[in-house]
């Protein structure tokens, strides 16, 4: 009653609630601490809130330094943008930032001001019961807790999967088992590596690893899987570079550079790298790939070139150059990255890239051209042009499409690679505008009533017999032909905020809530709309749990964006236009 009195005291002095102005924080046990209160908030500085300090005492390349998420007020996203609301609607988002706050499942309300989503406090009950612990350490968590189907490897911690509940972890100031994993998974990555006589690569990491007990020991130990146990025994291309991702947003987000410092990880980074980075037949700068070496990791047509793979490799030479020692042997490395993201952003922006002029060009190409001079470089025959995919093309709008090869253009959609592409500038600032441009104008193709389509569109009847072997599991919209996937919406959602376009994430996440809870967060939907829960998926999957928290984290402060965002580098030769780069 006091304490009410007196408040109510302070109320009357003041003269209106909005004059009393108190931030407060949860922490994780329950207690509410007082932060600093401020007369007026158009008096701070939130540039320097948005940038958590890093003494990092690495050499850094200048144009690889990240700038702070209100520089991109003026840059060409926000500037190009085509109304002023779109252009406040960012503003106002990154004017609010929480720096060092916990957005975790005891905290009552936004610090924000805005009402949690009920959701929000089950998802992480629901994240927590996933953790998998060794030696009484966290050490990741398992795909799905699902009793009620066949466990096969879903009670495994995969890499790809564990990075949503890493960020998840680190965005609610809970470092340690982020740590761990990154650790754990680096041990892992030097064991000895066979599948049947052959020895795979010393920098290949783990697709999954799971904690096996023996109860005559009472010992613990890890098990790790490099694709021996996997759907058709191929090697996970995307894990590596998701460690490297991972360990810059450790870095990033806690400020601490000591583990990227330690002489194993940076041994690690280079093992990885030197897979990627060595010289041999190829004439592209892209990585040559099999099918299912990634999250799509069943016969879908995608080896070759997947853009998948090309932007996860683009975002983790980036990384690496930012956690890398620029002295000794990282140096040599230093370099070859440089050189190699030269020419892999020019190649992936210029050939990878469709828009609606591209698209007419590819139309009218010529075919059965010799000399340097040819335009129509990859022999590519206009008629191979799907017919979709001329009403599927908006007039303002372009995406990087799924492959390219000699003669072949994989014109799919990917959501994956797109967002990457986003985050890690591959794509150019107007490239990026346009692949949101065509999210907004195909709607109802790539999020429908579940977001986000993993791919677009499905392949059917006998092109589905031919491409994907009959497979039972990647019919027509279904799994990953197709399929909704919950998991994506945390990188869409980074990438609407990145390019100035949160409301396409709030409008996206609206929809996963009016049914990602109550269908009790499934792996994947089915369906040309993502209507109907998948039929071989599993329940309490992990990563649509963690990828629902960290889209909503970022919404309520998107500075979290920094983690998994880089700016453009300003040392990168701007794309050419298509009518001069395909014919110099």
């Amino acid at each position: 009653g006091v304490i009410i009195g007196l408040f109510a005291r302070v109320l009357n002095r003041s003269g209106a609630m909005s004059s009393f102005n108190l931030n407060v924080d949860v922490n994780q046990n329950g207690d509410i601490k007082k932060a600093d209160t401020t007369d007026d908030i158009d008096d701070i500085d939130f540039s320097k809130l948005l940038e958590k300090p890093r003494p990092l005492n690495i050499e850094r390349l200048r144009s690889l330094d990240e700038r702070s998420l209100t520089e991109l007020s003026g840059s060409p996203q926000l500037r190009n943008a085509d109304n002023a609301s779109r252009v406040q609607d960012h503003a106002d988002y990154v004017a609010s930032p929480s720096v060092g706050r916990r957005s975790g499942f005891n905290t009552p309300r936004s610090v924000h001001g805005f009402e949690s989503h009920p959701m929000v406090g089950e998802a992480w009950d629901a994240l927590r019961r996933s953790m998998v612990y060794f030696r009484g350490q966290p050490v990741g968590t398992i795909a799905a807790v699902d009793n009620s189907e066949e466990k096969l490897n879903y009670d495994q911690v995969f890499v790809r999967d564990f990075v949503p509940s890493a960020l998840a972890f680190l965005m609610n100031g809970e470092p340690d088992i982020v740590r761990n994993f990154l650790l754990k998974t680096l041990r892992l990555q030097s064991w000895e590596k066979k599948i049947d006589r052959f020895q795979l690569g010393e920098g290949v990491m783990p697709a999954s690893f799971k904690v096996f007990h023996d109860p005559v020991r009472n010992h613990e130990t890890l098990i790790a899987d490099f694709g021996e146990s996997a759907i058709g025994r191929v090697a996970p291309v995307d894990s590596g570079f998701w460690w490297i991702i991972l360990l810059r947003a450790y870095t990033k987000s806690t400020g601490d550079s000591s583990l990227a410092d330690m002489p194993e990880c940076q041994k690690g980074i280079r093992l990885i790298l030197s897979l990627c980075l060595s010289e041999g037949f190829d004439t592209f700068p892209t990585l040559l790939c099999a099918d299912g070496c990634c999250m799509i990791d069943r016969r879908m047509g995608v080896y070759g070139y997947p853009i998948e793979i090309q932007a996860l490799f683009f975002m983790a030479l980036r990384c690496a150059l930012l956690v890398l020692k620029h002295d000794g042997e990282g140096k040599e490395m230093v370099e070859q990255i440089v050189k190699r993201l030269h020419a892999l952003s020019y190649h992936m922006r210029s050939y990878f890239w469709l828009d609606l002029k591209q698209l007419n060009d590819i139309y009218r190409y010529k075919t059965e051209e010799y000399s340097h001079t040819a335009v129509n470089k990859f022999n590519v025959i206009p008629d191979s042009l799907p017919e979709w995919v001329f009403d599927f093309m908006p007039s303002h709008g372009g995406f990087f499409i799924g492959n390219v090869s000699p003669a072949r253009m994989d014109f799919r959609w990917f959501a994956l690679g797109n967002c990457i592409a986003i985050l890690s500038s591959m794509a150019t600032p107007e490239q990026s505008t346009a692949i949101m441009d065509l999210i907004e104008s195909r709607w109802e193709e790539l999020v429908g009533e579940m977001p986000l389509k993993v791919c677009y569109p499905a392949i059917e009847s006998h092109e589905w017999r031919i491409v994907t072997g009959c497979d039972p599991k990647n019919t027509r919209w279904s799994y990953h032909n197709g399929g909704s996937w919950p998991v994506l919406l945390w990188l869409l959602t980074a990438a609407c905020i990145k390019t100035g376009r949160p409301q396409i994430a709030r409008r996206a996440i609206e929809v996963a809530e009016a049914r990602l809870h109550k269908d009790n967060w499934p792996e994947y939907y089915d369906g040309k709309l993502g209507r109907y829960v998948g039929k071989q998926s599993r329940k309490c999957q992990t990563w649509s749990i963690a990828g629902y928290l960290v889209a909503k984290m970022m919404l309520e402060d998107p500075s979290h964006v920094g983690m998994v965002a880089l700016e453009e580098d300003k040392q990168m030769k701007p794309v050419m236009r298509r009518s001069n780069s395909w014919t110099c």
